[in-house]
């Protein structure tokens, strides 16, 4: 339900592009090209299913899981119900 001067259906269409916009930005830092023998950290051997499940992939199972986990998280809260809100 759009108020004002909006159209009907422009809260989802917003809701669409910031959800568009993410999974571009996803895509756009997943690896590309030639996938990597040996690890770009520890130099451990990548094994041949990981490079042909993630092309371009540089890196071993254990390191990306350590840079993964090194991620940090936004604080928004995205929840809708009213008790997460007061917590």
């Amino acid at each position: 339900m759009a108020g004002g001067w909006s159209r009907d259906g422009a809260v989802q269409d917003q809701i669409d592009d910031t959800v568009s916009d993410a999974v571009a930005a996803a895509r756009s830092r997943m690896p590309r090209g030639e996938s990597a023998e040996y690890c770009d950290i520890c130099g451990e051997d990548i094994p041949q299913k990981r490079r042909e499940a993630v092309p371009g992939v540089r890196t071993c199972v254990a390191c990306q899981s350590g840079r993964d986990s090194a991620v940090r998280h936004s604080s928004i809260n995205r929840r809708g119900s009213k008790d997460s809100q007061l917590r």
